[in-house]
């Protein structure tokens, strides 16, 4: 049996910003069905559950490229390195604090994420369809990448802290 080529971790050209857009435009009507039909919380959790799995998914496919174009595999510098698709368009607005071998520290002081899921009337949610992702992305993409954030902006602090660090 032969093996199936990995899919592309993202498709070339499309900012990971519409991505998501196509994704919570989806979302949406699976969230208000499962409000509907089983309350709330059991829609939420569906939705966390939901995105979480697909963060670890999508970070599996980001690895096995990383691995396969012969840089060496995953580490905190190839993660560095997609940084690029989710500030793509001015997505996110960075202000690096700290970036070394094995720590990288950041704060986002725009999201436009956080703007366009509340646009889309989703802001109830929008912590669970976009900063849900990010711990998730780490176990899906290398285990020894760590994520410690204590605030974001669709949680209505006026930054994200993000702090990185890879453990050898």
């Amino acid at each position: 049996m032969t093996q199936s080529a990995q899919p592309a971790p993202h498709p070339d050209g499309l900012s990971m910003l519409d991505k998501r857009k196509i994704e919570a435009e989806i979302l949406k009507e699976v969230y208000e069905t499962l409000k509907a039909s089983h309350g709330v919380e059991v829609a939420k959790k569906t939705i966390e559950e939901s995105v979480r799995r697909s963060a670890i998914e999508q970070a599996r496919a980001f690895a096995a490229a990383a691995r396969a174009s012969g840089g060496g595999g995953t580490s905190l510098k190839a993660f560095q390195d997609v940084m690029p698709l989710w500030t793509k368009g001015g997505a996110l607005e960075i202000e690096v604090k700290a970036q070394t071998a094995t720590t990288f520290n950041f704060n986002v002081v725009r999201c436009r994420y956080a703007e366009t899921y509340k646009a889309m009337g989703l802001g109830e949610i929008g912590a669970l369809l976009s900063c849900n992702r990010d711990g998730a992305f780490c176990e899906g993409y290398d285990p020894k990448l760590k994520l410690e954030r204590t605030q974001t902006i669709m949680g209505g602090a006026s930054h994200c802290d993000f702090k990185y660090r890879y453990e050898k």
